[in-house]
């Protein structure tokens, strides 16, 4: 089982675009899926090429949030409650020999890697995930990049696994481009755009608490925890006095074994779980992140962040010293004077519970299905979370401008999106290939914000 770990956590899964294949057969290929928010992330193929720029455009700009990289579980009740429960039936003579056997693992593993002191931080698996991400920035966009009067605003959440997610790309960046002009900052006055914003109930729509019932529902129907603890006990009338729940401990168990791939020397459990079992954990959770963070009004939870998007493009695009041409019929702003001497990017660093939503809210690709209510057991046909938020997930749109030229329309200012370092549709037609009118979008975003001001928290 330790051998077939190894493959699967080289294994690279088909991903072309959110090309619609079916969760089950991507999971039955590549069990780490399975993790859902804890699957690590995947490097494109070096054979994966990008549709080439129109002609005469080239990238000069490039806005990004992304997420930190592989980390170790944030909780350190996420380790214990399982080793408790298991410690106690120990003690009591009630596990089995497999029981023992998964008691050994995660304490050693628990102990002998001082887990109680990293939890939540970034692990060497989640750094070298920024540093290939890094180097891949300059190697698909040196034009924006290698630029010798490059300008790289960096910002990160105050999370030290942020932070350092943000020094690993940077780090990259200053390889490629010793000129490079980079400035980090980490604050909570960024918090309110970086960060998830406390959920409010003004944002959630009349169908918010059947939604959450449904949820429950699907949670309770799919958790079928008696296989597994039979499994690990010897005794099937045993009783925990302090368990709530087995499928409580199923569920932390499969955590652990689902944030192994976040480490250079994990253990692995996936055999303590029959594929069933491993499916139906996913589904779960599949749901759980949709309903709470896809569906509905979930993705204007990060309307500030979309707010910076517009209003920091704005600051690179427009030369704010020139005056906008006045057109025939007196009006201004129809055209502007475009900053040509700007070349650089803005990059953001957080959490997997802002890009979700943040992709949804941008209608990238397949992120934003409409799904009725009644038929759950069918979402994951069409919409699976590993294919937005694994581990060092993030959203980039790369902006190109007319190569000549000192005025143009916003119209002409195009640019295409990258969800997870793979092309992805925007809403709208775009203007040929993958690439889209940023003056469109722009206007199409600003009215969605719009719509939504006063139940959104847009500052």
């Amino acid at each position: 089982m330790k051998k077939l770990f190894v493959i699967l956590a080289l294994t690279s899964f088909a991903f072309n675009g959110l090309a619609q294949t079916k969760a089950k057969q991507e999971i039955h290929n590549n069990i780490l899926l399975s993790a859902s928010n804890y699957t690590a992330y995947v490097d494109p193929s070096p054979t994966e090429k990008y549709t080439p720029a129109p002609k005469g455009y080239e990238p000069f700009y490039l806005s990004h949030y992304g997420r930190h990289g592989s980390r170790w579980l944030i909780g350190n009740g996420e380790y214990t409650e399982v080793i408790d429960v298991l410690r106690r039936a120990d003690e009591r003579g009630k596990l089995s020999a497999r029981g023992k056997e998964l008691y050994d693992k995660i304490s050693r593993f628990y102990i002998s890697t001082d887990a109680r002191h990293r939890l939540g931080e970034l692990t060497d698996v989640g750094e070298q995930q920024h540093h290939r991400i890094g180097k891949r920035l300059t190697e698909h966009f040196p034009e924006i990049f290698g630029a010798k009067d490059c300008q790289v605003d960096a910002r990160s959440t105050v999370v030290i696994r942020c932070i350092l997610s943000m020094e690993a790309e940077c780090e990259e960046l200053c390889r490629f481009n010793k000129d490079l002009r980079i400035h980090n900052d980490v604050s909570n006055a960024f918090q309110y755009y970086l960060n998830r914003e406390p959920w409010e109930k003004r944002l959630q729509d009349a169908r918010g608490e059947m939604w959450r019932k449904a949820n429950f529902d699907f949670r309770k129907e799919y958790t079928h925890p008696e296989r597994f603890w039979n499994s690990i006990t010897n005794d099937p009338e045993y009783r925990d006095e302090k368990l709530t729940s087995r499928g409580d401990v199923m569920r932390r168990t499969f955590d652990i074994c689902a944030n192994m791939q976040s480490h250079l020397k994990g253990i692995s459990l996936w055999d303590y779980f029959t594929e069933e079992e491993i499916y139906d954990q996913w589904r779960i959770r599949n749901v759980d992140w949709y309903v709470n963070y896809s569906a509905g009004l979930a993705p204007f939870s990060q309307a500030n962040l979309l707010k910076n998007f517009l209003e920091t493009a704005d600051t690179c695009l427009i030369d704010s010293k020139a005056k906008s041409p006045v057109m025939k019929d007196g009006t201004e702003g129809a055209r502007i004077a475009l900053n040509r001497d700007y070349r650089g990017a803005t990059l953001r660093f957080g959490h997997e519970v802002v890009v979700m939503p943040m992709a949804a809210l941008l209608e990238l690709g397949d992120c934003y299905p409409e799904w009725p209510l009644d038929d759950l057991r069918n979402l994951d046909k069409v919409w699976a979370n590993y294919r937005i938020f694994p581990m060092a997930s993030n959203i980039q749109l790369i902006f190109y401008r007319p190569k000549k030229g000192n005025v143009v329309n916003m119209d002409d200012i195009l640019v295409k999106a990258l969800l997870n370092e793979h092309e992805v549709s925007l809403p709208g037609e775009p203007v040929t290939g993958c690439y889209y009118s940023w003056g469109k979008l722009r206007s199409y975003y600003q009215e969605k914000l719009d719509k939504y001001h006063g139940i959104s928290r847009v500052k």
